[in-house]
């Protein structure tokens, strides 16, 4: 016989009232508003993100005092599951304050330190952050009462937690102040192209600070940040394909840095035609191929996910799958400045592989680099600076690195495609030529007096180029064990396969947790 007699109702009835308080937002103009721009919500952001029915929210009922009285929290977070994996999980909400962080609060909820992320901390868990929102808010920041010193605040766990697990970000709408740098504070970021930006200062700042009126997209949008300054990983069409992107890349990441990379149901692999790779690459250097087309002659079919596509085009970088095996794949993209590596390249390959290296995904790298690039807007690039920041990252992973010679291979910029530590390979395609200097422009350095001072300048030339080319065959390096084995091109998924189930087998994860990542 129960005994409650109608003592909770009143209880319940209020709990739920405020419940359904807390689901409005910011109300339904507001609401509208954003449906007509095309963009989500945040807890419908959050609804399409992660499977059914797994979200459990935190801090439902906080509340952030406005013009128009108590209104319902900045930002929406909790646990959930994303492909059955768990996830903690934060979105601003613009239509509260414009998602502002809750500095009035006794402590964060989430997008900067804060409850959500020292829940990701805790458990271990891949940390997903949805960014709409304006950092600070003066409106918010009255409510509190007083300034805050800023310096003496604690980032905890923000920087700790890129060591530790998964971190990833989707700029849905314009971010600022610290909104916007925790777009860049992950191991992916996405932005939509219509309505993400993120910036330091917004338009009514720059206007205020500078004189200068300047659309947000034009600002800090995908153009800016995904194409010119790479803050930006990834750029989606909408809402839901940012989404998309989040999960997809997620589906290649451990759980945190104590796990491996799982492989995929070796029954499900399709592999693709290894012919193509013949038909994809000419032996001929001079002859341009398209990068994306050799990439998915070696990947699983299907599976290759690409990485900062728009920015340091010289250099493909993306996750993708052999026999199964996550691999974190590059591969140079000579339609571009000749493939040659630039500083926004070099700054790509040293993110791409130190992410790869804290969570245990080997690294597959198709070469065909001439070299760095090379004149005046190179060199004021700081090209130099980068490729060298490029070639430690690389020498200074535990992962294998598999390096496979496709055509050429020079200078400094070579020696950022493979990696001298104990587990790594270096395989090579017939077609593949290296050495310190490209037989043009190294002949021309060494040799120009004496091609000057000859009586047949042309001659001398030709004869100096076929000495050197009889040199450079790359079958005298073959033979005299320069590198670990020249293999048909065809054969080149058998190798990685093979080499992929070793690695795959031997890995020992925990001997890295807690390894730093810097921000870059």
């Amino acid at each position: 016989m129960s005994t409650r007699d109608g003592q909770w109702d009143a209880l319940l009835e209020d709990l739920e009232t405020r419940r359904a308080a807390a689901y409005q937002g910011g109300g339904e103009v507001r609401i509208k508003r954003e449906h007509a721009a095309g963009r989500l919500t945040a807890r419908e952001r959050i609804e399409a993100l992660v499977d059914a029915g797994t979200f459990l929210e935190f801090g439902t009922f906080v509340t952030t005092p406005s013009a128009d009285g108590q209104l319902p929290s900045t930002m929406i977070c909790g646990l959930a599951e994303i492909d059955g994996r768990p996830v903690a999980v934060g979105a601003e909400d613009f239509t509260v304050e414009g998602g502002g962080v809750g500095v009035h609060l006794a402590r964060y909820k989430g997008s900067w330190g804060g409850f959500i992320e020292e829940l990701a901390y805790g458990y271990e868990i891949p940390l997903v952050l949805l960014l709409h929102g304006v950092g600070g808010s003066v409106n918010i920041q009255e409510a509190k009462g007083y300034p805050e010193l800023v310096s003496a605040k604690s980032t905890f766990p923000v920087f700790e937690l890129l060591g530790r697990v998964p971190v990833v970000t989707a700029v849905l709408g314009p971010a600022a102040g610290s909104s916007a740098a925790r777009a860049v504070i992950s191991h992916f970021s996405v932005m939509t192209r219509d309505h993400g930006c993120l910036f330091a200062g917004g338009p009514p700042l720059v206007k205020q600070a500078l004189g200068l009126t300047i659309d947000k997209l034009e600002l800090g949008g995908a153009e800016v940040h995904a194409r010119t300054s790479g803050l930006i990983a990834n750029v989606s069409v909408d809402d839901k394909d940012a989404l998309d992107q989040v999960r997809r890349f997620l589906s290649y990441l451990p759980l945190n840095v104590k796990e491996l990379p799982e492989r995929a149901d070796p029954s499900s692999v399709i592999e693709p035609n290894a012919d193509a790779l013949l038909d994809t690459v000419s032996p001929n250097g001079r002859q341009a191929y398209d990068a994306h087309a050799l990439i998915d002659a070696v990947a699983d079919e299907g599976t290759y996910f690409e990485v900062a596509p728009e920015f340091g085009t010289s250099l493909r970088t993306g996750l993708a799958r052999i026999d199964g095996y996550v691999v974190g794949l590059l591969a140079t993209d000579c339609r571009y400045v000749a493939g040659a590596m630039t500083a926004e390249s070099a700054e790509k390959q040293t993110r791409f592989t130190e992410m790869c290296d804290i969570f245990h995904i080997p690294i597959v790298y198709l070469v065909d680099v001439p070299g760095f690039n090379i004149g005046p807007d190179a060199e004021r690039s700081g090209v130099l600076r980068a490729g060298a920041r490029s070639v430690q990252a690389i020498q200074d992973v535990e992962v294998p690195v598999y390096t496979v010679q496709v055509r050429r291979s020079y200078g400094l910029a070579a020696l950022a495609t493979g990696s001298a530590n104990k587990r790594s390979v270096r395989l090579a395609w017939p077609s593949g030529s290296w050495g310190d200097l490209p037989l043009g422009g190294g002949i021309e350095a060494a040799h120009r007096a004496e091609i000057e001072a000859a009586p047949d300048p042309a001659a001398k030339r030709a004869e100096i180029i076929r000495r050197y080319e009889e040199q450079a065959s790359p079958w005298r390096t073959v033979e005299r064990f320069g590198l670990d084995e020249m293999i048909d091109p065809r054969d080149t998924r058998r190798y990685l396969g093979r080499l992929l189930r070793v690695a795959h087998q031997t890995s020992r994860p925990t001997e890295k947790f807690g390894r730093k990542w810097s921000v870059r």
